[in-house]
């Protein structure tokens, strides 16, 4: 639930995935959701607070700030794929139109993202069970 709580909200979801297209100053945020100034504030305050965005002087060396990702908000990119990704599949009709999103270096889509084993075999929901409880960050990767 904790991770809900920070990162669950549609409005902080799509904050997110805007932000993983590089800094962005409010109004650009604002313009590109269609969301209310207060829900927005609110959300970024939210964001900034639990260390997922910073604000940083704007690129175009305004009075205003931006919005940048912290390490910590770049560790959600796999969160963000996977629901893109879900959505290509099952929130589209076929035939409409999408942006897909693009490795820069080959220019090409990006793969379904999918779990893997060590010896790259799939890994499926049925698959898995959960372990032990355990003090976070013993756990191996």
């Amino acid at each position: 639930m904790r991770t809900v709580d920070l990162v669950g909200d549609r409005w902080t979801l799509l904050i997110l995935r805007d932000a993983f297209d590089g800094p962005r100053r409010f109004s650009q945020l604002q313009r590109s959701l269609g969301i209310a100034k207060n829900i927005l504030s609110d959300r970024l305050t939210g964001l900034v607070e639990a260390g997922i965005l910073r604000t940083e002087p704007a690129a175009d060396t305004s009075a205003y700030q931006a919005y940048a990702l912290t390490e910590k908000g770049a560790d959600l990119f796999d969160v963000i794929i996977a629901l893109r990704q879900w959505g290509e599949r099952h929130a589209f009709d076929p035939g409409e139109d999408y942006r897909p999103l693009l490795d820069q270096r080959t220019g090409e889509p990006l793969r379904h993202l999918a779990y893997a084993r060590p010896d790259g075999s799939p890994v499926r929901p049925e698959q898995t069970a959960l372990g032990e409880p355990q003090p976070i960050g013993t756990a191996q990767r």
